[in-house]
């Protein structure tokens, strides 16, 4: 089964890549649900991902955003066919070893946004570092670190989009944050933009495929 707020986000993402790209996405939704919606495990899901990127280049910057969707979908509905203590199992230790370099840091903003809605809370990218990244907190240094750029720049949630494209373009190039930087700052601007709005957002985009595809998904996993 494909998770309804999951399902959502890849049609809204692929519509985004498709509106600012020369590039059909929109054609491969019906591919991507049936990599997403099967009864199989993790890691085939995984390759069959991984299949459809390799067969369609054209959208290949999506890649491993897709995976934290599929990472995403795993824990929201696949993981209810399980045992209650699976993602404490050698089995699953062992697929946290093979995909440790996979995926963005999108999947915990999915996992921040879904405890919002959870909770009832509005999405705050104060919160997000702080209450649940938790960087402040001696033992999370990693997560500090991954983050220094948008530590660094939070004031940019009161700022023009126009600003925020001239700061992504400062955050140093193996930052794991560096692609997310800018469609992460907008979102937190505005969470639940316009029509107008999204379009000044595109104006500045530093990869309007990719950047609007990215916050689709989090608009679209805010609804």
């Amino acid at each position: 089964m494909t998770d309804q707020k999951v399902s959502n986000a890849i049609n809204a993402a692929l519509q985004a890549f498709t509106k600012y790209s020369d590039t059909n996405a929109v054609a491969l939704k019906p591919d991507f649900e049936a990599v997403f919606s099967p009864d199989a495990d993790f890691m085939t899901k995984v390759d069959l991902l991984d299949n459809l990127f390799n067969d369609n280049p054209q959208v290949e910057e999506l890649r491993e955003v897709f995976f934290d969707l599929l990472m995403i979908n795993f824990f929201s509905e696949d993981v209810k066919k399980l045992e209650d203590d699976y993602l404490e199992t050698p089995e699953w230790e062992d697929i946290e070893e093979q995909t440790l370099d996979r995926g963005t840091e999108l999947l915990n903003l999915l996992l921040y946004l879904n405890e919002c809605s959870d909770e009832g809370l509005e999405p705050e990218l104060e919160d997000y570092l702080k209450e649940f990244l938790l960087v402040d907190e001696d033992e999370f240094q990693d997560e500090h670190r991954i983050y220094e750029p948008v530590i660094a720049h939070q004031i940019l949630v009161e700022s023009p989009v126009s600003e925020v494209n001239k700061i992504a373009a400062t955050v140093p190039d193996d930052s794991e944050v560096k692609e997310l930087f800018y469609p992460m700052i907008t979102f937190f601007q505005n969470p639940e933009p316009n029509e107008e709005e999204k379009q000044e957002i595109a104006d500045n985009a530093v990869n309007q495929p990719f950047d609007m595809a990215v916050l689709e998904i989090l608009v679209s996993f805010n609804n």
